[in-house]
């Protein structure tokens, strides 16, 4: 495999016996095999994070665009009083 380079890596005892299992059942085909997938998960895990927070910024910013803050119990009860009336005038 070319453009590899062999790191030392510290594991807990139990990480290790993950990993030993996982290559002693045949899922993976080596210790390096397991570390390579773990790092690509890491990896999309670090993007999908990036981009989680990039959409709060997002929805934050129109938030802020929609308009002042609206007391949510009076938003609730103004939807459910209007709701009341329909329902009492027939639903129309």
């Amino acid at each position: 495999m070319s453009g590899v380079e062999k790191v030392s890596v510290a594991l807990t005892p139990e990480m290790l016996a993950t990993v030993r299992q996982a290559v002693d059942t045949g899922e993976y085909g080596s210790a390096s095999e397991v570390m390579r997938e773990a790092m690509r998960e890491w990896m999309l895990r670090r993007v999908q994070r990036r981009e989680a927070v990039a959409q709060i910024g997002r929805l934050w910013d129109e938030g802020l665009a929609s308009g002042p803050p609206v007391d949510g119990e009076e938003a609730f009860a103004r939807v459910r009083a209007g709701l009341d009336r329909s329902i009492a005038s027939g639903g129309s």
